[in-house]
């Protein structure tokens, strides 16, 4: 839970600075269009129960397939 929430908010920041430089709208759909696009942006982290092992690993749209953290 806390890698999601890590990957959600720093892509939310950086996003929410950029289009606030970019474009003059208003701070509630300013944070709306951030939140929206870092959703989507953001990795994907789940604990996986192998062999008696948890594994943790890590969904991304910019990556093929799941990869081990």
């Amino acid at each position: 839970m806390i890698f999601n929430f890590l990957g959600f908010a720093i892509l939310f920041l950086l996003i929410r600075f950029a289009l606030g430089q970019i474009f003059d709208i208003g701070r509630f759909y300013l944070a709306l269009a951030a939140a929206f696009t870092a959703s989507i942006l953001a990795p994907k982290f789940g604990v996986v129960k192998m062999n008696e092992d948890e594994k943790v690993l890590m969904k991304w749209i910019f990556i093929k397939g799941f990869r081990e953290v």
